[in-house]
Parts: structure tokens; sequence; C-alpha cells
């Protein structure tokens, strides 16, 4: 028998913008399904007033520290200042100071212009490169920050706080998407018992996509989804900000990286996953499917739903009243009737779903003996 992918059977949705097709990708080899709601979009301040006038000041007075917190911005700024003829300007200015990068890849844009950094944080967390700042003492310093896509109060009030003289560069901001229909389908298949995952990397996303459900009369469902029946992982906790604002639980990698985003999912799906014996089959339940006896068999979310809240209490009577309180949406009883049936059918044996007359419900499992 073919060995079945550790995510195969789970729904993962995915909002970013920058990074969806990288994580995507990640999230697909280990065997999930992968549903793309965008839920902001990056717009270049190359034409901006703004930057063009952070850059100015930056150029008007000598500046002692860059840092420089992602690549892509750090690339966009050096190639908004070319574009406005002050490219090389910059370039000797970045150079006469000590420039610091989050990660790996603001690392490889700062070397790619010919410059090179004298110092990156190992967690490549923004924190830790606070903490080396204010270590360092930046009492008297003049300091440029390349924002990335939203400002970094904290960031940048500590370093004044320490007495340092802060130019924050705004080199691209983060909007609502372009087109909003896959991040509102995107939601209702989160309500809808659809989606088993929602790893983030972005604290804009994560709000982005808690506005819309606001908007539209789902956030107090949606809250309720990702605190209960989805699980939420964030890259670090910066991204996880807006989530716990509301009360959601997340998960995180010890790394704020992709990679570790991905593998993150992955590890704690599959140790949550419930297993079972019921009619002398191992069963074992995914987001959308069951293995039974290693075999991935599909199965809908209403039966899923019923599947669920019978291995809750596995052997244990469950009445048709709360198995219909489980069901996406709820209905009424005789949806429960059609829910076990395509359950028996969707699992190829219907020995494992046994019918209490007048009662209920139950798996197969002499109460005492599940795993």
């Amino acid at each position: 028998m073919t060995a079945v992918l550790p995510l195969a059977g789970y729904a993962v949705g995915i909002t970013a913008a920058r990074r969806a097709d990288e994580l995507g990708a990640l999230l697909v080899r280990k065997g999930a399904t992968v549903r793309c709601g965008p839920a902001i979009r990056i717009v270049p301040l190359a034409d901006d007033s703004e930057l063009y006038a952070a850059t100015r000041r930056l150029l008007d007075e000598p500046v002692d520290v860059v840092v420089a917190t992602t690549g892509i911005g750090f690339r966009g700024w050096v190639e908004a200042a070319e574009g406005w003829g002050i490219g090389d300007e910059l370039i000797d200015r970045l150079g006469g100071a000590n420039l610091l990068t989050r990660g790996p890849k603001a690392k490889g844009a700062v070397r790619a212009a010919g410059l090179s950094e004298v110092y990156s944080p190992a967690s490549e967390s923004n924190a830790e490169l606070l903490q080396y700042l204010l270590d360092s003492g930046v009492d008297g310093l003049r300091i440029a920050v390349q924002l990335h896509g939203e400002p970094l109060p904290y960031f940048v009030d500590s370093l004044r706080a320490a007495g340092a003289d802060v130019v924050e560069i705004p080199v691209y901001r983060w909007v609502g998407p372009a087109d909003p229909g896959p991040l509102d389908r995107l939601i209702d298949a989160v309500l809808d018992g659809a989606i088993d995952a929602m790893p983030f990397t972005s604290a804009p996303a994560a709000a982005s996509m808690l506005a819309m459900a606001s908007r539209t009369g789902r956030h107090a469902g949606l809250v309720d989804a990702l605190s209960t029946r989805v699980l939420v992982a964030c890259v670090g906790p910066i991204t996880a900000g807006p989530l716990a604002a509301v009360g959601i639980p997340t998960v995180q990698p010890r790394r704020a990286r992709i990679g570790a985003l991905a593998r993150e999912v992955a590890d704690t799906l599959v140790a949550r996953s419930p297993r079972l014996a019921a009619a002398g089959r191992q069963i074992e339940l995914r987001g959308q499917a069951a293995l039974v006896d290693g075999e991935l068999r599909e199965v809908a979310p209403a039966p899923m739903a019923v599947l669920r809240a019978l291995a809750h209490r596995p052997g244990h009577v469950v009445s048709r009243k709360e198995l219909t309180a489980a069901l996406p949406g709820g209905g009424e009883e005789h949806a429960v009737e059609t829910a076990i049936g395509r359950l028996r059918t969707s699992l190829g044996e219907g020995k494992l779903v046994q019918t209490v007359v007048k009662r209920g419900y139950r798996l197969a499992v002499a109460v005492g003996d599940e795993p």
C-alpha cells in the first residue's frame, strides 16, 4: 500500500500575498489541499511623496545606523532612488552607516547593492534586532528604519525613548485585495468546516481577514471557528497580534521561516488527529478524510462533522439532537440521517457506525477499550 502523506486529507487556507506560492507548494508536497484567498496586496511607493521625502531626510544629514527589515523592501527603496536619479547618493550614504539586517533575504538585498551588514540576528526577529541596538547604545545616534508594509511603533518608539533620532522609511504598504472574492469564499469555507488550518505570514493579512468578516457579519462565527476547529499558525508573534487580540490561540514555529511554519502546521495537525479502533478497524480522523486501516477515504464536511462528534465520545451513544448541532450551519434531524448514510458509504464499512434505536448513533467501540 502506498504511504499516505502527512497532510493528505487536510485542507489549508492561505491568505498571504507575497509568499503564497512558496507556502502553498510546501504544504502541497506534504499532501494538503490548498485554498488561497489573498487578504492583502503590496503597493510599492516608488512614486510616493512620503518615501521620497523620507529618503531626502536621510540624505540631508549623516546617518549612523540603517535597519533593513525585508529584502523586497530594501530592493524597492534602492530602485525607487535610482528612478529619482539619487540612487548612487543613497548607496554612498548607506555605505557610511552600520547596516543591520533582520533576516537572510534582507541580507541578500543589502549585499546585492554592493553593501555589507554588521549584524543580523540568528532568530530573524525584529525583537532580537531591537535588543541588539539597545544593548549597543543608541543615545544620540541617527537611525533609519526601513518599514515592511506597516508601522513598527514598538521598535521605533523604543529607539526614540533610548535617545535615538529615528527616520522611518515607508517603502511599501499593505492594502486590501484587488479582488475580495477569493478571500470572501475562503471565509465561507472556514465557516462551513471545509478548512482545517490557516497559516498566516503577516499581521496585515490576519487583520484584513478579520476585518472582512466583520464587515460581512461573520466575525463572531469566524473567531469561533478559528478558536475551536481550525488550527491557526503564525510565522511569529507580531503576525499573531491581531488574532491574539480577539482571543484566537495560535501555534508558532521556533524559527520565523516559511519552511518552519509549514512543518509546524503538519506536525500539529498530525499530533492532534484522533485515532481509535472500531469494528476491528484502525481509524484516524483527518480534516476532510479518514484513514481506515491505512487507506485514505475522503469524507464530505457534514458526515465528517458527525464522525468527529461520535469520535469525541467513542463507544457512547450520541443523540440525533447533539449530532444536528454538530452539523456545519446546524440543520434538522433528518439531515443527520443523511449524513450518517453518507458517512458509512465514505468509510466503506457500515458496521463502524451503529444505530441505537430511539436514542441516536455510536461508533462500534467497546466502551473503555478505545486507545
